[in-house]
């Protein structure tokens, strides 16, 4: 008897049921993650808003509203700390999403894309959008989502990332006929922001023309953070090859580890930390020469005002680097890649603690070089171990 041909028994991925968007008047986007996921969801955001609907309204969380304020795609952003996203709230009363299923319905859209990162599941945002009685409701799922989707993208990434976040975005609106003029990020930087950092650098002595940096070495999870120490010595071996003025930035929770870093660089930078809002640390990312920064909605805020940016990159989440800019992106290959996790499963962080600090001055004079940074001409100067050394 003939055996079986095996490729007869492979069953094929199932197909996209989907119908084309079109005439939508009233379009909710949901994007329930971080500012720098809001970021890469903008080219999508930019197609959506190319369809011509009367408005188009982001949810979002309170992470992500930081930054959906400088998006001009947006006519409007609704806020909502989703039970079945990550939340500083404890302890949660079910009437509140009640009342929030209401708020929706009253708005009375008639079509939401919801947008996620492939780990996650599109059902309860699904929900919510069944429940405010929202017509077409589009998503990738790896689930038989039935009647909650009308439009559902079988979703191909259910081990591993296969694209770029932006791609994947991009590639759901596709599936129902949407699709982008251009892909880069978008962002707007108010006026008034950028005339205050631009006063601000002027009290520091420096303009747009000069050659400086800014560092951001904070990021929301633990596991994307390179060490306060490692950043020190970055900074110290920067500033000795190259005299460069170095900006420190971060979030009010972030002023002792940016103090950290200084103490770590010998004193070496000033710290911003605290002292700027969402938008004028856009204003500051986008007059700056170069940004290093660890992976962090910095590294997007970079890729979206055109800043070239040095990523150390924790290899927790792979699809998330600088999309479309001139970029260096340092990490260490491991086993445990592409874990997802906040905190090191294993505790040693090798992806990124691992990442030499010479390296990471390699990677930034090798970026300012390609870009048209300014690098001083090569002197010799007393190295940290009191040998002599050459630097630009």
């Amino acid at each position: 008897m003939m055996a079986a041909d095996p490729a007869g028994f492979v069953i094929p991925p199932r197909p996209a049921a989907v119908r084309p968007w079109r005439g939508l008047k009233r379009v909710l986007a949901v994007r329930l993650d971080a500012a720098g996921d809001v970021l890469m969801t903008t080219p999508a955001l930019r197609a959506l808003r190319a369809t011509h609907p009367d408005r188009l309204t982001l949810l979002t969380s309170p992470s992500g509203a930081a930054i959906a304020s400088l998006l001009p795609e947006l006519d409007d952003v609704i806020v909502y700390e989703a039970p079945w996203m990550k939340s500083s709230t404890a302890i949660r009363d079910p009437t509140v999403d009640l009342a929030f299923v209401e708020r929706l319905r009253k708005e009375r859209f008639d079509a939401a894309a919801i947008f996620t990162v492939h780990s996650q599941s599109a059902l309860p945002a699904a929900h919510l959008a069944y429940l405010a009685g929202i017509d077409r409701r589009l998503a990738h799922c790896r689930e038989n989502p039935y009647e909650l989707l009308t439009d559902w993208v079988p979703d191909p990434e259910t081990d591993q990332p296969l694209r770029h976040e932006v791609r994947r975005q991009l590639d759901l609106l596709a599936e129902v006929g949407i699709t982008a003029a251009d892909e880069h990020l978008s962002l707007h930087v108010p006026d008034v922001a950028s005339r205050a950092v631009r006063s601000r650098l002027a009290r520091l002595g420096l303009c747009a023309r000069d050659s400086w940096i800014v560092v951001h070495p904070g990021a929301t999870a633990p596991s994307r953070r390179y060490p306060p120490a490692a950043f020190g010595v970055a900074i110290r071996e920067l500033h000795a090859r190259t005299g460069w003025p170095i900006l420190l930035t971060g979030d009010p929770s972030e002023r002792d580890l940016v103090e950290n870093v200084r103490a770590a660089a010998g004193g070496l930078g000033t710290s911003l930390a605290g002292d700027l809002s969402m938008a004028e640390l856009a204003a500051l990312i986008a007059v700056a020469p170069l940004i290093l920064t660890n992976n962090s909605a910095p590294a997007h805020i970079a890729a979206a005002v055109g800043t070239p940016v040095v990523d150390l990159y924790a290899l927790t989440n792979v699809q998330h680097t600088p999309w479309a800019v001139p970029s260096r992106v340092l990490s260490v290959d491991v086993p445990c890649r592409g874990c997802r996790r906040s905190v090191c499963p294993l505790g040693h962080n090798r992806c990124l603690h691992a990442v030499d600090p010479h390296a990471v001055v390699d990677a930034v004079l090798d970026l300012a070089a390609e870009t048209g940074v300014a690098i001083p001409p090569v002197r010799t100067i007393p190295a940290f171990g009191g040998a002599s050394a050459v630097a630009r």
